[in-house]
């Protein structure tokens, strides 16, 4: 029986038996509950990034945070498929992206939670209209940043479990969760960084997308975020 309340409390428990179960399945309404979470999770999260600039912001954010998701898992989709195989994991190209997919699952499922904590936050942090608006900018920045890092460190966490126990060495599943990591921090920070603004910037207009898509990158926005904040 297809029990979505149950699948939900082993996959954040983190069950590598049941996960590795999953699969192996050929029914595709699990991917299916998986996609339409991490839609209605990223989004909700998504729609808290933005709303510090403006109402409209936080709508486009709500639609472009669960996409950089779907585009981020998509695009390399054939490059874990063919690490996973290469570095000895016995995982073909289906079941690669369905574990990937359960580890946004769960992050998307963490990011839902911490919704209503970052509204808190919001309505605690300077307008924008505020003399200290840069300010309230870096932290709203970096407050997301570190919800987003937590929740993807616990996917990844029940990840490396289901690795452990499918290639029945940590070696390996280490090597493998690593070089999955590398490919989808590398791809996911340069497709956020062409679908920005996420948050909006103080002075810039309110768009869904800028009209210099591939100027700079996404580690050089959190650097001078940093700066701006400890000078």
């Amino acid at each position: 029986m297809f029990d979505v309340r149950k699948r939900f409390h082993a996959l954040l428990a983190g069950d590598p038996q049941r996960l590795a179960a999953w699969t192996q399945e050929q029914d595709w309404r699990w991917p299916l509950t998986c996609c339409a979470t991490i839609a209605i999770g990223c989004g909700c999260y998504g729609f808290t990034l933005g709303l510090w600039r403006d109402a409209t912001q936080s709508l486009f954010t709500a639609v472009k945070f669960p996409l950089l998701i779907f585009l981020t898992c998509g695009g390399n989709a054939l490059l874990n498929g063919c690490l996973a195989q290469v570095l000895g994991a016995g995982l073909g190209f289906r079941q690669t992206l369905l574990a990937i997919l359960m580890s946004f699952t769960i992050a998307a499922l963490i990011l839902a939670a911490f919704a209503p904590i970052m509204l808190f936050l919001l309505w605690n942090t300077p307008p924008l209209g505020n003399s200290r608006g840069l300010n309230g900018h870096s932290i709203t920045l970096l407050s997301h940043v570190g919800l987003i890092a937590f929740a993807g460190i616990a996917g990844n966490r029940r990840l490396l479990l289901l690795l452990r126990h499918i290639t029945g060495s940590g070696r390996i599943a280490w090597t493998v969760l690593i070089s999955w990591l590398a490919g989808n921090l590398l791809l996911g920070s340069q497709i956020s960084w062409i679908l920005r603004p996420f948050i909006g910037s103080p002075g810039l207009p309110v768009e869904f997308l800028r009209t210099d898509p591939l100027r700079g990158n996404f580690f050089e926005a959190i650097w001078r975020s940093i700066h701006l904040l400890l000078r």
